[in-house]
């Protein structure tokens, strides 16, 4: 029996996360990609037409499966099917649908009379047409990851330029304009196994200025009790009940208001901050459920007597990358610190505005939060990357 993925380019959650996780329970594996010249020598990669639900059950059925999944939010939808239609556990078709297309997802949400966000899709080739007091509003493509393409508009003027430059890039991407959500942004983590759904915990997120959203640092900050609760209903509300997921809101006025809801583990090296955190086979957990395991016989921390932050360093200028520090752990008067590379030396890359600027990302763990934070400081000042124009 075989454990399948579906992938498109390596990232460090199935080279460090989910491949060493598969290997630790004993599962050989084969990751199924439409890009296999992109990933490193010697991996268990096949290629597939990995967006055809139809070729993922062919090549899965050629070995007897044992669990397929994905943690791209580009394959959700597709995977779920295939694993369906191969009688696997895995997440409902249309729960991935829905947490993928952003105007649905609010659709959703406005039907369950939980919360009602004013939004306008876009399609393409279509002019936006946006009522005026929508205003301050984001727009982003309609199933868009990793704040790529989303801009705060203040006007009409904006709204036109920001969608022309857009479609300058991605003449084909659907869009959609929302009101802007003002607000401390959060992060709620969870496991499902279909039926049971755990709260992880949550990180409080710091962004970049305006017109963008990059996130620059986040703060261990799991929600209180009532915040979950009202969570728990959304999700309810989308159908998310399987495996991890990763849901962005912000709280106004004491309500929960929805940003997005990714259905796979939270990104940019936090699903392996947050398995560290925690102190639990994280990865190997994922599996386990696709596997058809209870949630309940995971074993899943209670709360967390720890404290964690990580901060982004951002390219501030397009270059080329000419040194840059790391992969570097150490530790700190008991906080563990640790900085991974996000881009490689000699990549050269135009400066975004987005996560895919990001050079590093730094983290400690530790006891409290002043120390892990000071700690993290001394730490960062030490470190230094090189960018040429």
């Amino acid at each position: 029996m075989r454990l399948y993925m579906t992938a498109l380019n390596p990232t460090d959650a199935v080279l460090e996360g989910f491949l060493p996780a598969a290997a630790s329970l004993g599962l050989p594996v084969t990751v199924l990609t439409d890009r296999p010249e992109q990933w490193p020598a010697g991996l268990p990669v096949a290629r597939c037409a990995i967006r055809d639900a139809a070729a993922v059950v062919a090549a899965a059925a050629a070995d007897p499966p044992a669990a397929l999944l994905s943690n791209s939010d580009h394959l959700q939808e597709v995977t779920a099917i295939a694993a369906r239609k191969l009688g696997l556990p895995g997440k409902d078709p249309d729960a991935a649908r829905l947490c993928k297309d952003k105007a649905a997802a609010r659709r959703a949400i406005a039907a369950a009379g939980l919360d009602l966000v004013r939004t306008v899709a876009v399609d393409p080739g279509v002019p936006p047409a946006v009522p005026a007091e929508m205003f301050p509003a984001v727009v982003k493509p309609r199933e868009g990851v990793a704040s790529e393409d989303a801009y705060l508009v203040t006007d009409h003027r904006e709204l036109a330029a920001r969608v022309a430059e857009i479609r300058g890039r991605r003449p084909e991407v659907a869009l959609v304009v929302e009101e802007y959500l003002a607000g401390e942004l959060r992060t709620h983590e969870t496991l499902g196994d279909g039926t049971a759904l755990a709260v992880l915990g949550g990180w409080r997120t710091h962004l970049g200025p305006p017109p963008t959203f990059t996130e620059e640092s986040l703060d261990w900050s799991p929600p209180p009790g009532h915040t979950s609760a009202q969570l728990r209903a959304c999700l309810d509300a989308l159908g998310v009940s399987f495996g991890a997921c990763h849901t962005e809101y912000v709280v106004q006025d004491g309500r929960i208001r929805l940003i997005e809801v990714n259905y796979r583990l939270i990104g940019d090296r936090m699903d392996l901050i947050l398995a560290e955190l925690l102190g639990v086979p994280l990865f190997e957990y994922v599996i386990r459920l696709h596997l058809g395991e209870p949630l309940a016989a995971l074993g899943l921390p209670t709360s967390v007597d720890r404290y964690a932050r990580v901060e982004y360093v951002c390219a501030d200028r397009s270059g080329r990358l000419a040194a840059a520090p790391g992969p570097l752990d150490t530790v700190d008067g008991g906080v563990r610190l640790g900085c991974r590379p996000l881009r490689e030396v000699g990549r050269t890359a135009e400066r975004t505005g987005t996560n895919r600027d990001y050079l590093a990302a730094l983290h400690g763990i530790g006891p409290d939060r002043e120390g892990v934070r000071a700690s993290l400081a001394a730490f960062r000042r030490d470190l230094h990357w090189t960018i040429v124009e």
